[in-house]
């Protein structure tokens, strides 16, 4: 009998074993997360020790009157120690002393500072002066397996001042659990840098153009959007309507109707919006999901006309403004995911932790 008949004979009699397959499957989900503890444990040490010893470098030039000049020194004899290690460049212990600076509170590096990686943290400290915002970004990482060229773009597009601003209904219109995570979702404004239109585009541009950068879009949309059309056809009452765009948001558990719009926001636009959502509301939501939510992007909008408009709607919509740049540089761009990697992270929801960054 030759190797692969017995390889299948043993798999055949394998399979007859009472439970087998389901032991097998046990074992390789237990192995897969001791991989993954094993990485995010490497990591939060290799956080931690670069921590102590920028706040033990501090601390002697604070109290024993330690010069700037002994990092370079130091940098070098730790490099003829550990030549194998990376990390102990010049440049990452000025960084360990800023990092240590930072964050005093060591409860605070174990948890959730260490759980990114050093690169991640390094770009914070690069940008983000404000502890609140600097933790905020740690977070997002943390729930969202940010790489570190997302997490940089996230910083410069200043994701933290727009998150949860745009103008909504959702207090009135939606549970308060539901409610506090939707507008926590929506940002005011969205910037659509990766698009490159002329001053005088349409609608059907600014969709075409949304469309052909689909990936990009779903980015700065934010994780859990998932695009479902455009043009989305639905009969009412024997007459045809579309919606520009249709997505299913896998958090929120309901569907999210996008009307696009290149002038400021107009009260009428909440009426046709109100029309769309309790129109996808009966023909298409399941009975498990929630209420379907609509939202308006707009080039510009009157914020208290904006309130007035959704003050006696009773269908959760928001309005928003987006705004135009330039295009996203090439280096971002090919770090972003494929549409099959983000496909695949919408559905899973799972992180992906990275191994510690070298700089």
């Amino acid at each position: 009998m030759s190797r692969d008949d017995k390889s299948e004979a043993l798999r055949r009699g394998a399979s007859e074993i009472i439970g087998y397959e389901d032991f097998l499957t046990e074992l390789k989900t237990r192995i897969s997360n001791v991989q993954l503890w094993a990485v995010v444990a490497v990591n939060k040490e290799l956080v931690l020790l670069y921590w102590q010893i920028g706040r033990d470098i501090l601390n002697r030039q604070q109290q024993q009157g330690w010069g700037a000049k002994v990092i370079n020194r130091l940098a070098a004899d730790l490099q003829k120690a550990f030549p194998e290690m990376k990390g102990f460049s010049l440049r990452n212990l000025k960084y360990m002393r800023a990092f240590a600076e930072a964050y005093p509170d060591d409860q605070l590096v174990q948890q959730p500072v260490a759980l990114i990686p050093w690169g991640h943290n390094a770009r914070i400290l690069d940008t983000i002066k404000d502890q609140t915002e600097r933790l905020w970004y740690v977070q997002q990482t943390i729930e969202y397996g940010w790489s570190r060229n997302v997490l940089v773009h996230q910083i410069e597009s200043k994701l933290y001042h727009r998150q949860g601003k745009a103008t909504t209904n959702f207090n009135r219109t939606l549970p308060q659990a539901q409610s506090e995570l939707a507008q926590q979702l929506l940002k005011d404004p969205y910037t659509f840098d990766f698009l490159n239109l002329g001053k005088d585009f349409l609608e059907r541009d600014l969709e075409r153009a949304l469309i052909n950068h689909i990936r990009d879009f779903l980015i700065e949309l934010g994780v859990g959007f998932a695009f479902v059309g455009s043009q989305y056809h639905l009969e009412v009452g024997g007459e045809d309507f579309y919606i520009d765009l249709l997505f299913y948001h896998l958090r929120l558990r309901c569907y999210i109707v996008i009307d696009l719009k290149i002038e400021e926001f107009k009260p009428e636009y909440s009426g046709k919006m109100n029309f769309y959502v309790s129109a996808v509301d009966n023909l298409l939501r399941h009975p498990d999901d929630q209420p379907t939510i609509g939202m308006i992007l707009c080039k510009s909008k009157n914020k208290v006309i904006a309130e007035y408009s959704l003050r006696d709607i009773h269908k959760p919509i928001g309005v928003s403004v987006y705004q135009l740049k330039d295009i996203l540089p090439e280096a971002l761009q090919g770090n972003l995911p494929t549409i099959e990697q983000l496909e695949a992270e919408l559905q899973t929801m799972s992180i992906d932790i990275e191994t510690p960054d070298k700089l």
